[in-house]
C-alpha cells in the first residue's frame, strides 16, 4: 500500500473539476484508491463520494493506494493533487 497527504489549497476548496480530475485519474488504474478526511473514507473513483468529504481550503487529506500498478498510481495521483487540488502536507519528524 502506499500513502500520500496533501492539503487542499485551491480556495474553492475541492469542487466538481478537480474532483473529476482525480476520479478519472483514478478510474484509469485497476488498483484500489480511497481517500480520507477525518474520520471519513471514501472511493476515490466515484465522484459523488469525493464530494461528500466537503474538503474545504486548508483540508488535510491522505490518499490510499493499493493493489496493482500502486507505485504508478500513486505517483501520478500525488502529482494530479499536487497541481491540482492542493500541496503536499509537511513531512513529519
Amino acid at each position: 500500500m502506499k500513502e500520500f497527504h496533501f492539503t487542499v489549497s485551491d480556495p474553492n476548496g475541492m469542487h466538481a473539476r478537480p474532483a473529476g480530475a482525480l476520479v478519472a485519474c483514478a478510474k484509469g488504474f485497476p488498483c484500489t484508491v480511497r481517500v480520507q478526511c477525518g474520520e471519513k473514507e471514501v472511493d476515490a473513483k466515484r465522484l459523488l463520494s469525493l464530494m461528500s468529504l466537503g474538503a474545504r481550503c486548508g483540508t488535510l487529506l491522505t490518499v490510499r493506494v493499493s493493489g496493482e500498478r500502486e507505485e504508478e498510481a500513486a505517483r501520478a495521483l500525488e502529482e494530479l493533487c499536487r497541481t491540482q487540488l492542493g500541496r503536499p502536507a509537511p513531512k513529519e519528524g
